[in-house]
């Protein structure tokens, strides 16, 4: 199985999808010479007309991919978290509620490529992980990939989809390498992974930590450790929080008792705290010590190195977490 760079994973799904169906295009700032690395060589395989540079005006292209998804196109939005504040209205008050609005008359394939480019240095304004304010909106589907397969995976699913899909990608995971099946060893000959399937990571007994995007790395790493100290840690990535794979949650704290998630975003109002509830709600009588979040700390990101990596999930931080519920 041969290994792919997390940004190239993007690169092959953007690319077969844009060969299989002449209606999806991409838009977005500087895009043409793919400064992130995501569109590289599509403007020479398709062509200006479905490779767009945009001006510096998310609020205008974000709602002109609704207009083109209402008439038909299937447009992939790409921008960075820390600009989708500029398009709320266009997000907010029309992607997320057109198709509710019109009676379910309309269908909004859009994807929008959210890039979260934190943990390097960029501060406040550069450094937003923003997908649980976007979990509390209805008529959005929220992607949270951890790994290359799952990057393409998703990514071809999202652009099939007929709702609106934000497609969270981690920069801080943007260099890992990870086993991609070729397409011509898979059963229906493309890797699709369909919405609302968690992936168990690592199978255990003692603890389950459900861990998110670029936090799954740090689980994994706590966990190998913890199973040196005898202590068997069950590692769950959701892959899509709105839909979200509940099922397996609850299944997984039924078996472990125990459960800790280590999640990017700010602790407040988390995807952490919606799964803490979901679990505190419909799994209660199977915990055996409170269930823990490992999340960033409630302040803005700081420019200074030193603090900003004090804000956020660490594998010493989960394996604190998970000691702390075996005491």
């Amino acid at each position: 199985m041969p290994e792919t760079v997390f940004v190239n994973a993007i690169n092959e799904a953007l690319q077969e999808e844009m060969e299989r169906d002449e209606s999806v295009f991409i838009m977005g700032e500087d895009i043409k010479r793919s400064i992130y690395g995501a569109t590289m060589g599509l403007l020479e395989e398709f062509g200006e007309k479905r490779v767009l540079d945009t001006p510096l005006s998310e609020n205008a292209f974000f709602g002109a991919a609704v207009g083109a998804a209402a008439v038909g196109m299937r447009p992939v939005v790409e921008t960075l978290t820390s600009f989708m504040w500029v398009a709320m209205d266009q997000l907010v008050s029309q992607a997320a509620k057109m198709r509710y609005m019109f009676g379910g008359q309309v269908n909004l394939p859009v994807v929008y490529r959210a890039t979260m480019y934190y943990g390097g240095g960029s501060a406040a304004h550069h450094s937003d992980r923003s997908y649980p304010m976007f979990m509390n909106m209805p008529g959005l589907k929220i992607v949270a990939p951890s790994n290359s397969a799952d990057m393409k995976g998703l990514m071809k699913t999202a652009i099939r989809d007929d709702d609106v899909v934000i497609m969270f990608e981690d920069g801080t995971l943007f260099g890992n390498r990870g086993d991609v099946p070729a397409n011509e060893d898979l059963p229906n000959g493309e890797l699709l992974i369909p919405f609302g399937q968690a992936n168990t990571l690592r199978e255990g007994t003692d603890v389950t930590v459900v861990a998110i995007a670029g936090s799954v790395p740090h689980a994994i790493a706590a966990a190998d450790e913890l199973e040196a100290d005898g202590i068997s840690v069950e590692v769950i990535d959701p892959r899509t929080l709105v839909p979200l794979d509940k099922g397996a949650i609850l299944e997984s704290v039924e078996r472990t008792g125990r459960l800790v998630i280590a999640d990017p975003a700010h602790k407040v109002c988390s995807a952490a705290s919606e799964i803490a509830s979901i679990v505190a709600e419909e799994g209660f009588w199977s915990l055996q010590a409170p269930i823990v979040k490992v999340a960033s700390e409630q302040v803005h990101i700081p420019y200074s190195p030193v603090l900003e990596k004090l804000v956020y999930p660490t594998k010493e931080k989960i394996v604190t977490a998970v000691k702390g519920t075996l005491e």
